[in-house]
C-alpha cells in the first residue's frame, strides 16, 4: 500500500511516480510531531515550511482587530497546509496555523522545495497542479460565500468534506463559512430533522 504522501502525489498528477522520484522527493522532507493546540506558525513570523499532514488535524486562521479568529483552511491526513504568501515571498506570515489534534507532519523548507522542483520535473508538475487547484478552490469559495445563503454553503461543505464535519469543531466550520456559530447550529438541527 502506498504511503499517504505518495498516494497524494499520484492522485494529483493522475499517474504513478517511480520509486526513484518518490524517494528523492521524500528525502528532501523531514518528519515532526506536535501536540494538540500547538502553533506551527504564528501570524507575523516567517513561514519557512510547507506541511504535509500524515496524521491529525490542524487549521490556518487570520485574526481581526478584535482578536477573533477567522478560519481559512482545514487540513487532515493527506492535505497540505502553509502560509504560501510568506513561504514564497519571504514576508511575514498573514496566517497562523494551529493543531486541533496531535499531528504528524512531513515538512519541506524553501531551499529543499526549490531543489525538489528543479531535480524532479514530476514534483515540479505536482506542486504546480496543487497550487493551481488551491487557487481555483479559493475562487470558488469566495464566489459561493458572496452569492449563496448559509444553509446552502454548509450543505455543500458537508457533502464535499464529510471528514471535516466529523473532526473540526463546529465554531471553526462556522467561521470558515462566514456564518455565526448559532446559525450553523440551527442549520445542522434543521438538516437533521429533515432526514
Amino acid at each position: 500500500m502506498p504511503s499517504t504522501l505518495r498516494a497524494n502525489i499520484e492522485k494529483t498528477i493522475q499517474q504513478a511516480i517511480s520509486d526513484k522520484e518518490y524517494d528523492a522527493f521524500r528525502n528532501f522532507m523531514f518528519e515532526k510531531t506536535y501536540d494538540k493546540k500547538i502553533h506551527l506558525l504564528e501570524e507575523g513570523d516567517k513561514c519557512n515550511y510547507i506541511y504535509f499532514i500524515q496524521e491529525g488535524a490542524c487549521y490556518s486562521y487570520i485574526s481581526d482587530l478584535k482578536g477573533d479568529k477567522h478560519a481559512i483552511q482545514f487540513s487532515l491526513e493527506g492535505y497540505w497546509i502553509s502560509d504560501l504568501y510568506s513561504f514564497y515571498s519571504g514576508n511575514n506570515a498573514i496566517y497562523s496555523i494551529e493543531t486541533l489534534e496531535p499531528l504528524s507532519v512531513l515538512m519541506l523548507n524553501k531551499e529543499n522545495f526549490e531543489k525538489a522542483c528543479c531535480s524532479c520535473p514530476m514534483i515540479d508538475r505536482f506542486f504546480r497542479i496543487l497550487i493551481q487547484n488551491a487557487y481555483v478552490a479559493l475562487q470558488y469559495r469566495l464566489a459561493k460565500t458572496n452569492s449563496e445563503d448559509a444553509e446552502h454553503r454548509y450543505q455543500e461543505f458537508a457533502q464535499k468534506y464529510p471528514a471535516f464535519v466529523q473532526r473540526i469543531p463546529q465554531y471553526l466550520i462556522a467561521s470558515y463559512l462566514g456564518i455565526k456559530p448559532q446559525s450553523l447550529s440551527r442549520i445542522r438541527k434543521e438538516s437533521t430533522s429533515k432526514k
